[in-house]
């Protein structure tokens, strides 16, 4: 059975991705995915985007806002047009989207099938359900407008969608995994993100069966009018609604994303930052100069790498702090720093080479990454560093070198006219 794997704050953020990160994205997360794909499977690929704690780090190593619901969004267009083009070779296909997108997964769904031999017309009847269960069975405050269904060639399958609050400003995303999936309406999310409102009706909670078969009862033994005419005498006469005694759900982990734009240290477990630059440093002049050889790689590209690889290899538990991530390529908005759009396109030259060689059979570079998160693990046990206010002036001060660029323009260089 899918269980539910955690909770998380989504503040919700306006503006638009800027083209100049949008295209980046979009390489970045594919050649990511082609990466995880070739070392442990499509089926391993949607299990991660089920887990809302990887899925948001992500996010955040690609550029987007650590903390903002926006990630979603930017997430699942990324890989819709990274990973489209790559369908009939990885045999994944990104369907749905945001708005009108998402109203064309059920007819996207039904052409993947014909194309791939696969159920089609099962699959949009699954994401129908799935969208139905999210905005009707569980009655939280939170409409739906982003519907994002990832399927395999085999027909395995995971959905992430997302709903808001306009009133709070907050967001909550849901993870649903077709493995292990008995049911629908029986405690059938991976994960659902979002901070705790009060009680909420949610027909989905396995609990709820009682109430559901009741229900379906009342419904044929008396009919939606008489029901309603029920409830209003109720209702009229002072009485509560019964409330259910059950014993309350068991606490699941929560990954609480701040209001705060900026990144601070309480936001990052700094033990693992320290690790990913300690291991750029002593991994990075023994592989990626003899192994990679890529032109213009540099001491800031293997840092942004050890986080990349740490994306791509790293054990669930290593998420809980996405802020982390964001030091990779920074955000665009400027927090924790610009976006270094040369380090961000050694990344991509740098992955691309590994996925590339790695389909000819040659594997060194692609384990050359690999030994990176292998160190960072090892290294973060003992190992110290410089403070986060400390790294993050570090990199403001070579923002115009590395290509800073933000949604407010290009970084200039400390010390010229503005």
């Amino acid at each position: 059975m899918a269980q539910r794997a955690g909770s998380a704050d989504l503040p919700l953020h306006g503006g638009k991705v800027p083209k100049w990160l949008g295209d980046r994205m979009t390489r970045l997360g594919a050649v990511m995915c082609e990466a995880i794909v070739h070392h442990y499977g499509r089926d391993e690929l949607l299990r991660r985007l089920s887990h809302p704690f990887w899925f948001q780090s992500f996010g955040a190593v690609m550029g987007m806002d650590w903390h903002s619901s926006g990630i979603t969004t930017s997430v699942i267009g990324a890989l819709k047009r990274g990973l489209s083009p790559r369908a009939a070779e990885l045999g994944i296909h990104v369907c749905g989207g945001r708005g009108s997108h998402s109203r064309k997964t059920p007819s996207e769904l039904a052409t993947i099938g014909d194309k791939v031999g696969i159920d089609g017309d099962r699959l949009a009847n699954i994401s129908r359900l799935v969208a139905k269960v999210d905005s009707a069975a569980v009655q939280d405050g939170f409409d739906l407008y982003l519907h994002g269904f990832i399927v395999t060639d085999d027909g395995n399958w995971v959905v992430v969608q997302q709903g808001m609050n306009g009133a709070t400003r907050l967001a909550r995303r849901y993870h649903w995994l077709s493995e292990g999936l008995t049911s629908f309406v029986d405690s059938p999310h991976a994960a659902i993100e979002g901070r705790g409102k009060g009680e909420i009706i949610n027909l989905a909670d396995r609990r709820a069966a009682p109430s559901r078969q009741v229900q379906l009862d009342l419904l044929r033994s008396m009919g939606p009018d008489r029901i309603v005419r029920e409830v209003a005498a109720l209702e009229a006469d002072g009485c509560p609604l019964p409330k259910a005694r059950e014993a309350p759900q068991p606490m699941l982990p929560h990954l609480i994303m701040p209001a705060h734009h900026d990144v601070r240290e309480s936001d990052i477990v700094m033990r693992r930052l320290h690790g990913n630059i300690a291991a750029a440093a002593d991994r990075g002049p023994t592989d990626f100069e003899q192994l990679l050889m890529v032109p213009g790689v540099g001491a800031r590209t293997v840092k942004a790498l050890a986080m990349v690889a740490e994306v791509v290899h790293g054990a669930p538990c290593r998420f809980s702090d996405p802020a982390r991530f964001s030091l990779a390529h920074g955000g665009k908005d400027r927090h924790p720093f610009p976006v270094p759009l040369k380090v961000y396109d050694e990344t991509i030259k740098v992955l691309k080479s590994a996925v590339q060689a790695g389909k000819l059979g040659r594997e060194e570079e692609l384990l050359a990454l690999k030994r990176l998160d292998e160190q960072s693990l090892r290294l973060e046990r003992y190992v110290t560093g410089p403070d986060l206010k400390e790294i993050v002036a570090g990199e403001f001060e070579q923002s115009a070198q590395f290509g800073g660029r933000s949604v407010f323009g290009w970084e200039r260089a400390r010390g010229t006219d503005e």
